[in-house]
């Protein structure tokens, strides 16, 4: 008995902390040139923000299935995250990267040198 309330208390304070930080979950990129997109899972992981990707859609490259794609992003609190990097995957290059977080869209930026991009992410869960 005192095992199964341990295990539900740890589980409840797990689940409090996962939703601890807004922007951690399931988004949608924009769809590429290459019209395909992917699905990235945000979570915390040490005293940042990384994410990985979990899915790719209209592309044949599946081989990124795993991958991280943002890691050592800084929370800034009120939706701002910094100082991390992202990787393109359609580029292969790796940008500084910052985030901003409005309802269920997450602005996703970040630069090489004086090369800036952008995209608009959407939450799915």
């Amino acid at each position: 008995m005192r095992t199964m309330i341990a295990n539900l208390v740890l589980g409840v304070g797990l689940a409090g902390a996962a939703f601890a930080e807004p922007a951690a979950g399931t988004w949608k990129t924009e769809v590429g040139e290459t019209g395909g997109f992917l699905h990235v899972d945000i979570a915390p992981c040490g005293s940042s923000l990384c994410g990985t990707i979990t899915k790719v859609v209209n592309n044949d490259n599946q081989t990124i299935v795993g991958r991280q794609i943002i890691w050592d992003m800084g929370t800034d609190g009120n939706g701002k995250y910094s100082g991390g990097k992202i990787w393109a995957p359609d580029t292969d290059k790796t940008y500084r990267s910052k985030l901003r977080l409005s309802g269920n869209t997450l602005k996703v930026s970040g630069c090489v040198g004086p090369i800036c991009r952008s995209q608009n992410w959407t939450r799915l869960k």
